[in-house]
């Protein structure tokens, strides 16, 4: 389970939210403690401000720059309430121990959480593309939570992260409820309030599209925009395809493109589900027939770019906008002879 935030710092002052609660709560701790290595991301040190907790740093091995795990046990105390490994961490790229900080986590009963938020979404999938990368999530018993970005490696826009969890009863903890209040009652999952829905809107269709064979997006989309494109057949085919869907995306050029401009009206329940479906669809129909060429005004479109001298289309264009102004002369219609 998880919950999405603005990024890794919150998703680190989450984490330690969480497990200050869960230990008060749990555990009867009154002055929690969190052990971390010297290299883990400075948001541990702000989220320690912010919520009382006193951190003890742990120093990492002179070669392999990766937390010294023999200092990290000796610094654990009956006010512990969680052991820190970073994968990878900031400063220097390099992965801590997180099987060895796991069975430390095991062995003491302590919640373990992997900071992932630089390269939690490049580590997932370099064991499939062939590297040896040591267990660093879920799989190891001792990890109870992990903090990734989204808008880092998985390009999705700035401000989106992820905080996940090992079960919902660590994931309660991170809730600030209030009950009592004369305005009703209040809960809130993460540190803000009220917050827009764009970037988390983005951010999951972007997740969601670059997993469909066959295109790509551009680059990584900052606000409500996203372009797409493809390598494997020409674009404007999936265009002429969405439209005869009832969806309007529009052309680009220099390179061949479309984009959509995603609105409140995308945003109603049901939509975004319908057009990522209609998306799979056509691109499975599309990719039976790669090379299949465009057809109808698209064609024409598509044809103007390659066209060298760029005065012809320019003289196009306006001769295009005169038609819009064009009316036609009514003839004289007679009213018959005169009497």
């Amino acid at each position: 389970c998880f919950k999405m935030t603005s990024g890794g710092t919150e998703s680190i002052l989450l984490a330690c939210k969480t497990y200050r609660d869960y230990a008060v709560h749990m555990k009867g701790i009154k002055s929690p403690e969190i052990i971390l290595p010297v290299t883990a991301h400075s948001a541990f040190d702000k989220a320690a401000q912010y919520l009382k907790l006193k951190v003890r740093s742990v120093p990492v091995n002179e070669h392999s720059y990766t937390v010294c795990i023999k200092s990290m046990e000796k610094f654990i105390t009956k006010n512990t309430i969680m052991l820190v490994g970073s994968s990878p961490n900031f400063p220097y790229g390099t992965m801590d121990n997180i099987e060895a900080i796991s069975d430390l986590g095991v062995k003491y009963n302590i919640p373990v959480h992997v900071d992932a938020c630089l390269g939690g979404f490049l580590i997932c999938f370099m064991q499939d593309a062939g590297f040896n990368v040591p267990p660093f999530d879920f799989r190891l018993p001792g990890v109870t939570s992990i903090s990734t970005d989204t808008h880092k490696y998985a390009y999705a826009p700035k401000g989106s992260s992820l905080i996940l969890y090992r079960n919902k009863k660590l994931r309660h903890c991170q809730y600030t409820i209030t009950t009592d209040w004369p305005g009703g009652i209040y809960g809130s999952p993460t540190v803000s309030g009220s917050r827009a829905g764009g970037i988390i809107a983005s951010c999951w269709a972007t997740l969601i599209l670059r997993n469909l064979d066959g295109i790509f997006i551009f680059g990584t989309p900052a606000t409500s925009v996203i372009a797409l494109g493809s390598n494997d057949f020409h674009i404007y085919k999936l265009l002429e395809a969405l439209n005869a869907k009832g969806w309007h995306l529009n052309t680009l050029q220099f390179p061949y493109g479309i984009h959509l401009c995603i609105t409140y009206v995308h945003t109603q329940f049901g939509v975004a589900d319908q057009f990522l479906s209609d998306v799979e669809t056509e691109l499975n129909v599309i990719l039976n027939k790669p090379m299949a060429p465009v057809e109808g005004k698209l064609a024409i479109y598509g044809m103007s770019q390659s066209i060298p001298d760029r005065s012809i289309v320019g003289d196009i264009a306006k001769y295009f906008l005169d038609s819009m102004y064009y009316t036609p002369q009514i003839e004289q219609i007679s009213n018959g002879p005169n009497i």
